[in-house]
């Protein structure tokens, strides 16, 4: 079954909304790549102890979340387990790095 994405544009646009409304954020990327660069209000929650995180994640059951990397693979096997865990969760597609090259220049690349 295929893991569902969110647009960068899409995301922009969600996260412009009503502050009831925004997704949570996941950023399954390592600490030092989160330092250099992350979406505010994103939570760091690295993919390999993603599951050390069942309490935090449990909290944000019936909430929209939007699990994102650096290029948009890890953010599938994220929100793949965290759909597995009964979830609301989409993969940010192409990543940080579309999401910056196609909605927010100002942040940096790597």
């Amino acid at each position: 079954m295929p893991i569902p994405e969110i647009t960068p544009a899409e995301l922009a646009r969600r996260l412009a909304g009503p502050p009831e409304s925004r997704p949570v954020l996941v950023d399954v990327r390592f600490p030092q790549e989160h330092e250099w660069v992350a979406l505010p209000g994103s939570v760091l929650m690295p993919l390999p102890e993603l599951e050390d995180f069942h309490e935090q994640l449990e909290a944000f059951r019936g909430r929209p979340v939007v699990v994102y990397c650096h290029h948009g693979v890890r953010s599938l096997h994220g929100a793949a387990y965290l759909l597995d865990r009964g979830l609301e969760a989409v993969s940010l597609q192409g990543g940080i790095d579309l999401y910056s090259r196609t909605v927010d220049p100002s942040l940096p690349r790597y």
